[in-house]
């Protein structure tokens, strides 16, 4: 069976196949068609060339062991044409398009906004990147970088002038990232916001910098966002920054909101002996996992019972949030585990975190502003959407839920 024949028996074979799983077939066989061809334009090239016998110089050898290289279509089976040479000294094919040991599909533009918040230096670049990807674009020097990353700073500088007035969020996330700067002085921190779209896609909002997660500082994001026409989110998540809570009150009075439980875990617990956490963490669960409000608040007053006495830091940091802990128990049940916590938030920027606890730190801030732009700018690609999309329009539209199912009117 040819490839093409297979690549058919596989989409006959699969029951309603995605477009996702059509674009990873096809991309399998267009590369498997261009090896081919490239491995084709090798041996050409020896053709007039014989051995002493009278051989051709290079001969087809089968394939490499097969192998799979993850892509933006997904991840896709590859078997690596091989030659063998019959003249000495004559080296063997080498594909340009899948080097030896590649395992992941990458693009310099891709590398360059990980590479340099990694620490590496413009002058670094060529040499690591030649290690990389062989041999590079004509004209391509640590001058190109520089001209790269300015081109970031206007694409982010742009994206940051754009007009929201159709950007409807159900939902907000809101977080700060610090990073340590090395031209500048001082701690930048990144406000990041991310908001639900009413298809259910989580999509970058804001990417700002400040010294600080002051009210200040979000007042300057949050007005921004308001001039340029972004509607009122339905329900704003963040932490215990005191920060953002002041400033969408004043911004956005209309939004509702909810405290993250994952920072309100943490912060509990770190007003408790180690001996008293892992029983406080599972009532803790117990309150923010329970299937009606009711039933949340009945834990949640267990656990003042039981730690008033003893702790009553630790009862006292958990109460001060109240109002808003249990607002998520008034949208759908299907949310709960998106709208809980700034999970959403930590996720996306995980790699973002790990890049940058081991660097000395990075340049500007606006050099940093941009780079985690294009970081959070291609990780929004692979970002998925809620569960129970389908009942965001109605989060948007008013609809009332009770402990997580819709109200409906009494016959």
């Amino acid at each position: 069976m040819n490839r093409e024949s297979s690549m058919l028996h596989t989409l006959q074979s699969t029951s309603n196949p995605t477009l996702e799983e059509i674009a990873r077939l096809g991309a399998e066989r267009m590369l498997a068609m261009a090896l081919e061809a490239e491995i084709q334009a090798f041996i050409e090239q020896y053709s007039s060339i014989k051995n002493a016998q009278g051989k051709a110089a290079v001969i087809r050898n089968g394939y490499l062991p097969e192998r799979t290289i993850t892509t933006s279509a997904g991840p896709i089976s590859v078997k690596v044409p091989r030659s063998r040479s019959t003249v000495k000294n004559l080296k063997p094919f080498v594909s340009a398009l899948i080097p030896k040991y590649m395992r992941k599909s990458l693009s310099i533009e891709e590398a360059l906004p990980l590479f340099y918040l990694g620490g590496l230096s413009n002058n670094d670049f060529v040499p690591a990147f030649e290690k990389l990807f062989g041999e590079l674009p004509a004209g391509f020097s640590s001058a190109s970088v520089t001209r790269m990353k300015q081109l970031w700073l206007e694409e982010h500088k742009n994206w940051s002038k754009r007009d929201l007035s159709l950007s409807r969020y159900a939902y907000l996330w809101a977080d700060g990232i610090h990073f340590n700067l090395r031209l500048d002085e001082g701690r930048l921190c990144v406000l990041v916001l991310i908001g639900a779209t009413p298809e259910g896609n989580k999509e970058l909002v804001a990417v700002c910098g400040g010294y600080r997660e002051s009210t200040e500082s979000w007042l300057e994001v949050l007005r921004d966002l308001k001039e340029r026409n972004m509607p009122s989110p339905n329900l704003c998540i963040g932490d215990g920054a005191l920060g953002f809570w002041k400033a969408i009150r004043e911004v956005y009075p209309e939004a509702e909101h909810q405290r993250c439980w994952v920072h309100k875990t943490a912060n509990v617990l770190d007003k408790l002996p180690k001996s008293v956490q892992p029983s406080a963490k599972s009532l803790i669960h117990d309150i923010y996992r329970a299937e009606t409000e009711k039933k949340a608040r009945t834990a949640y007053q267990r656990f003042q019972d039981r730690y008033q006495a003893k702790y009553p830091k630790a009862v006292e940091n958990l109460m001060k949030d109240e109002a808003s802990l249990f607002t998520f128990y008034q949208y759908p049940a299907e949310h709960w585990q998106h709208i809980r916590s700034t999970n959403v938030i930590e996720s996306a920027f995980s790699t973002v975190r790990l890049r940058t606890a081991k660097t000395r730190g990075q340049g500007t801030m606006a050099t940093t502003l941009a780079m985690v732009f294009k970081l959070a700018e291609r990780a929004q690609k692979r970002w998925r959407r809620l569960r129970g999309y389908k009942l965001i329009p109605k989060v948007i539209n008013g609809v009332k839920f009770i402990d997580g199912t819709e109200e409906t009117l009494a016959a």
